[in-house]
């Protein structure tokens, strides 16, 4: 497999849009496949470990049933442990995690690059983790497969680092939509986590890449969303309906963002607890997941279900279909889940956090609802399901920062309109409030703790819309090569000078590296810098920085005709000093 040499890749022209939507396509095919086969192998690991069985069929909407093993079911969760650190450790640490931030760091800090056997690594220790008992979610790892496919396909191919990253964000997206099938809420999962720009053309190639995931994954898996939530009809109650009804939803929003700061602290404080406990990486996860398999243990003998053992579906659709709905047990359900989660992801598996999220909200949601039908009778004609499901969005808005996907994905699940203000009351609450206390989010904090920074949302790309003759210093002055060596004193201090020889520019004044300079005939070429660009005055910033970079220039000069190398056409001049002011006015305008 070849792949692009870096040194070269700046020069690489861009791919046009015909290619970069085939390109897209592909991605959403590679994703939609890689999420039935993630799906299957899940499938197969779960119903090995847990009945002896050789089989794919599973189906995570549906409670798994009762063990033979009986109590050593416990030692389940462990024997994934031995087989997810080996594999990690071995082949590929990236897959170690929740996968989201490894994609972030590649985008922002490697342009786009991630190792192929990253796909592989994490589809096999993802689905072993999850289908061992591990309390995580599909979704991560699905994301980082998808990313990992996208970023191959832009290392083998003679592609620029600006494309990669879209075909990256195309195929986190497709992961996402494939998953779920939620074409909208992987296109806005793209759209507010991993794209760096957005607009009609990114845009419209994460679009065709979900599009064609989410098909594929209908092809195999079914039309029905893989969370295949009921029906609410919340219209039919005078209590929702009215204004009043509706602000019941506001403390749940305030509720579920202190939860979702507690989430998102629990995970790493369990992180850094294993970090500190003596050994190496095998003996602390087996630890951990041997916690988890006693947790899933006790579950099943007093409740009846293992309940908080992998994604957790099933108890997510007992609470909407009103079948769990005590509040006592959903509040035991909540507690257990968080400390699973935190014990599966802080001693080292491999699993998302999108399932964990989803389960949280509709644990503590349901629990409120319930709570405030016992203390409020005349609310008992509002069912407790629309409250776990605003739950579960406030969750997903709270802990990952992805508003609009959490509306969009609630709206895909349910397939009903009528649910919507309630859940976006809650999700805009619960994302005030985690931010209010903790400004990161679970994903980014993640990248914050190894010092670095991701920006959480995107801002409008305000920079490449100045142009040239926006930024340019119009104040420049041109000198004849065979005048430098008498007014080489007096040009000394001045900012721009632009060296000519009978009209045609020969260079750039390099006044600063010299304090006596001594000009002769023989060598004036060195005190001239040979290296600019020439571009139009309609030429945006985000271009002449790219130019800028790729040419190690430190000019760029302005004319009514970039082809032609004569002063009289020369309109002004920019340099580093500009650039930077003009960011500066910018960020002026920028939350």
């Amino acid at each position: 497999m070849a792949f692009i040499n870096q040194k070269n890749e700046q020069d690489l022209a861009p791919y046009n849009a015909a290619q970069m939507l085939v390109l897209a396509f592909a991605v959403g095919i590679i994703t939609g496949l890689g999420a039935v086969g993630f799906r299957a192998m899940i499938g197969f690991v779960h119903n090995l470990l847990f009945f002896g069985k050789l089989s794919f069929a599973y189906d995570a909407n549906l409670h798994t049933a009762m063990s033979p093993w009986g109590v050593l079911i416990i030692f389940i969760p462990v024997i994934g442990a031995i087989v997810v650190a080996w594999l990690v450790q071995t082949f590929a640490p990236e897959a170690k995690g929740h996968g989201v931030p490894e994609v972030m760091n590649a985008i922002y800090y490697n342009e786009g690059k991630i190792k192929p056997i990253v796909a592989l690594i994490k589809s096999i220790a993802s689905s072993v983790s999850i289908g061992s008992g591990g309390s995580v979610g599909r979704e991560g790892p699905i994301i980082q497969i998808g990313a990992a496919f996208a970023s191959t396909i832009g290392q083998v191919l003679p592609i620029p680092a600006r494309q990669r990253i879209i075909l990256i964000a195309a195929g986190a997206g497709a992961g996402i939509a494939a998953t779920f099938n939620a074409p909208i809420g992987g296109l806005a999962f793209a759209c507010e986590l991993m794209l760096v720009s957005i607009n009609a053309t990114t845009v419209g190639l994460v679009a065709v890449a979900t599009a064609t995931a989410t098909y594929v994954g209908r092809v195999f898996l079914g039309a029905t969303p893989a969370l295949n939530i009921p029906r609410l009809e919340v219209v039919t109650s005078s209590n929702l309906a009215s204004w009043h009804g509706l602000l019941l939803f506001a403390p749940l929003g305030v509720l579920i963002g202190l939860a979702s700061v507690l989430f998102i602290r629990t995970i790493y404080w369990f992180e850094d607890f294993f970090d500190e406990i003596p050994g190496n990486y095998y003996t602390r996860h087996v630890l951990g997941m041997f916690l988890v398999g006693v947790v899933i243990y006790f579950l099943m003998r007093y409740t009846g279900h293992y309940y908080v053992q992998g994604v957790g579906y099933a108890t997510i659709i007992d609470i909407l279909k009103e079948l769990l709905n005590k509040p006592w047990l959903l509040l035991l359900l909540f507690l257990a889940k968080l400390l699973n989660t935190s014990l599966t992801l802080g001693s080292g598996a491999s699993g998302g956090v999108f399932s964990p999220s989803l389960f949280l909200g509709a644990t503590l949601g349901g629990a409120y609802g319930a709570i405030l039908q016992l203390l409020f009778p005349h609310l008992s004609s509002i069912s407790c399901a629309i409250f776990a499901l605003a739950g579960m969005a406030a969750m997903i808005s709270g802990s990952t920062g992805a508003v609009l996907t959490a509306i969009a994905m609630t709206f895909e699940m349910t397939r009903d309109y009528n649910s919507i203000l309630p859940v976006i009351i809650a999700v805009a609450l619960s994302s005030a409030i985690r931010k209010l206390i903790s400004h990161e989010s679970i994903y980014t904090l993640k990248l914050l703790r190894r010092g670095i920074i991701v920006p959480e949302g995107l801002q409008a790309d305000i920079t490449s819309a100045s142009r040239a003759r926006d930024v340019m210093e119009k104040t420049f002055q041109v000198v004849q090569a065979s005048d430098l060596q008498h007014v080489m004193e007096e040009l000394k201090n001045s900012q721009i000078t632009i060296v000519e020889k009978y009209g045609e520019i020969l260079g750039i004044l390099k006044t600063r590296q010299f304090t006596k300079p001594e000009i002769t005939p023989e060598n004036v070429g060195d005190f001239i810098d040979e290296n600019f660009i020439i571009v139009s005055p309609f030429t945006d910033l985000v271009t002449i920085a790219r130019h800028m970079q790729a040419k190690e220039a430190e000019t760029i000069l302005v004319s009514r005709n970039p082809k032609e190398k004569t002063t009289n056409l020369l309109l002004g001049a920019i340099t580093a000093k500009e650039i930077s002011n003009n960011l500066g006015r910018t960020a002026k305008l920028m939350s």
